[in-house]
């Protein structure tokens, strides 16, 4: 039903978006950091819900919209190409500040910290356009079962997203003390995640496929 160079492209826009310092990591790191472990995963469990109501919400729009207006293909790939274009600005332009250096917060319980999560994550515009703009690329109209298509493509940045932000939590403690110690490590992923960001965003701006063959 997905093409899996359709889940491919999903995976690695995931990737690189999750490794792009924004507030969900921001915020994650800090509570693990200054809260411990357990306070990042509680925060992480609020973050991961949060996807799934972007993801419901956008697919129960998208299997009608994107069939009835098919013309709104264009106008979503632009946006998340332009979207992609100012990640990979913020990772590459002078002066970017590292994830990795929290500011210092107050202890929570766990039902704020995991409020916190979720309120982050909802708020965070990077996520929003990613469902609307982004993933809806790589589904393929012919293929049938949008829905289902949409559905599969988001449960696939969720695992990216869960999993990448698990590790970060889990060893955001030893990777602060690392990066103090080295920061030319930190100005090297900014680089790299930037160039691929970037990559991207030229990569959809100049495709002139329609939304048939968004794949």
């Amino acid at each position: 039903m997905v093409d899996p160079s359709g889940i491919l492209g999903v995976f690695v826009v995931a990737l690189g978006m999750v490794l792009t310092p924004g507030p969900n990591m921001l915020y994650l790191v800090s509570r693990s950091i200054t809260q411990g472990r357990r306070a990042g995963v509680i925060s992480l469990g609020g973050v991961a819900v949060g996807f799934l109501v972007y993801l419901t919400a956008a697919n129960l729009g998208l299997s009608v919209v994107f069939l009835a207006v098919p013309s709104l293909y264009v106008a979503v790939k632009l946006a998340g190409a332009c979207y992609l274009g100012w990640l990979a600005w913020s990772a590459l332009k002078p002066g970017g500040v590292s994830a990795f250096a929290p500011k210092e917060v107050s202890h929570d319980s766990p039902r704020r910290l995991f409020t916190m999560g979720l309120v982050t994550n909802l708020l965070n515009p990077k996520i929003a356009i990613m469902y609307l703009s982004l993933i809806p690329q790589f589904i393929d109209l012919e293929a049938g079962h949008v829905l289902l298509q949409g559905l599969l493509l988001g449960s696939v940045q969720i695992a990216v997203a869960v999993t990448v932000n698990l590790s970060i939590v889990l060893a955001a403690g030893t990777i602060a003390v690392f990066l103090a110690r080295r920061p030319g490590w930190l100005r090297a992923q900014r680089y790299v995640m930037g160039t691929v960001l970037g990559g991207l965003a030229v990569s959809l701006a100049v495709d002139t496929s329609g939304p048939a063959k968004a794949n």
